[in-house]
């Protein structure tokens, strides 16, 4: 067995443990039993130490499992979904796997829907319904911009 599913399978139990109420509860004990014993070690800085250390090791290998735990979810809900948006008639392919754009080409298309949005919104004023699934490259741009290159206008 690789490394990767047996890491997978600790990371997924890890965190699941971790978010146990008998996990919260068990913390709760070792902080109270550290508070206790801080008099019978005179609060010295071993006893300091003692716990400081403890939750900066735990902290810092759990920001890992939850990471991994994350990312496992969000592409597991993207790959969701993706089908979704394949299987469903009249969706825009073009949505399928936005994640991978680049952060100029999402801001594009989500500046489309943001378009779409308000001309559903100013439809609902004039008590027209905003249902339906219009082309969203029929969505007209807010401004027009000059190219440098030839100076027409573009979208």
């Amino acid at each position: 067995m690789s490394t990767r599913p047996r890491f997978t399978a600790f990371a997924r139990g890890a965190a699941r443990a971790a978010g146990r109420p008998a996990t919260f509860i068990a913390a709760v004990v070792a902080v109270l039993l550290w508070a206790v014993l801080g008099p019978v070690f005179g609060f010295s800085d071993t006893w300091q130490l003692v716990i400081n250390t403890a939750t900066t090791v735990i902290t810092f290998l759990m920001v890992f499992l939850i990471q991994n735990s994350q990312n496992r979810d969000s592409e597991a809900v993207q790959v969701k979904l993706d089908e979704l948006i394949r299987a469903t008639k009249g969706a825009h392919n073009e949505l399928l796997d936005l994640e991978e754009l680049e952060e100029e080409e999402l801001d594009a298309v989500r500046d489309r829907y943001e378009r779409l949005a308000g001309q559903a919104r100013a439809a609902l004023k004039r008590g027209r319904g905003d249902t339906g699934a219009p082309a969203v490259g029929a969505v007209r741009p807010a401004r027009r911009s000059r190219s440098p290159a030839n100076g027409r206008s573009r979208k």
